[in-house]
């Protein structure tokens, strides 16, 4: 992502998680990126929020700290590390609420010509009981997202 990035911290040597520090006008605030297996070990959980004292994850205070764009592109960093050291697995993306959610689906679709370069992504989305991928379509709305290193 072509937006001024912050600089990461790498607190686990597996590559698994990631800290920033999230700079301005409400303070600096400590974040973390994780990812997380799930129960398909081909697909890591991007977890993302305020690192609390106790090593949790905050995943839904606003700090409103006006540096939106650079958190992203932040994230997104993180992600290019994560998928260049395990470039098999799939990182998946939601947010913590709807809004958030679509911050992101607004953050790929402003990003995708650039994004697609490296990535193959993908729309999740509920059709009946089962959820379902396709390729990503900007201005749809998704449940969260896949994410793939692409093998050149």
């Amino acid at each position: 992502m072509k937006y001024e990035k912050y600089n990461l911290i790498l607190i686990s040597t597996n590559t698994l998680e990631f800290t920033f520090v999230s700079k301005g006008p409400n303070g600096d605030v400590q974040k973390v990126v994780q990812f997380i297996e799930t129960n398909n070990p081909a697909i890591y959980n991007l977890a993302f929020g305020n690192l609390l004292p106790d090593g949790s994850v905050d995943d839904h205070v606003k700090n409103d700290n006006k540096d939106r764009n650079k958190i992203l592109a932040t994230v997104a960093a993180t992600v290019y590390e994560f998928t260049s050291m395990y470039p098999d697995k799939l990182v998946f993306i939601t947010g913590s609420t709807t809004e958030r959610t679509r911050l992101y689906r607004m953050a790929i679709s402003n990003n995708f010509d650039e994004l697609n370069i490296d990535f193959e992504i993908f729309g999740l989305y509920l059709k009946g009981q089962q959820y379902h991928a396709e390729s990503f379509i900007k201005g749809k709305e998704y449940f969260g997202f896949l994410i793939k290193r692409k093998i050149v």
